[in-house]
């Protein structure tokens, strides 16, 4: 497991909503989504995955859970 980028501005325990992140070999089957839940993990913990954009792992209400990019991710009031 690799270590988060220590300029990370999420951390495991906050609060968040933002879009999902689909994979481009994915996008002709899904489509990106709009979610709000807890940062359960932050990066992919893979560092050459993690070289491509800052990831977040968010666990929604249903115990489910969504990937995003931090960009496309702000604090849920």
């Amino acid at each position: 497991m690799t270590t988060p980028p220590a300029n990370a501005p999420f951390l495991v325990g906050d609060r968040v909503r933002g879009t999902t992140y689909v994979p481009p070999d994915l996008r002709k089957r899904e489509a990106p989504e709009r979610f709000e839940g807890v940062v359960v993990q932050v990066g992919s913990g893979y560092p050459k995955v993690d070289a491509e954009g800052d990831f977040l792992w968010v666990r929604l209400a249903d115990c489910t859970e969504r990937q995003s990019l931090v960009a496309d991710t702000e604090p849920s009031p």
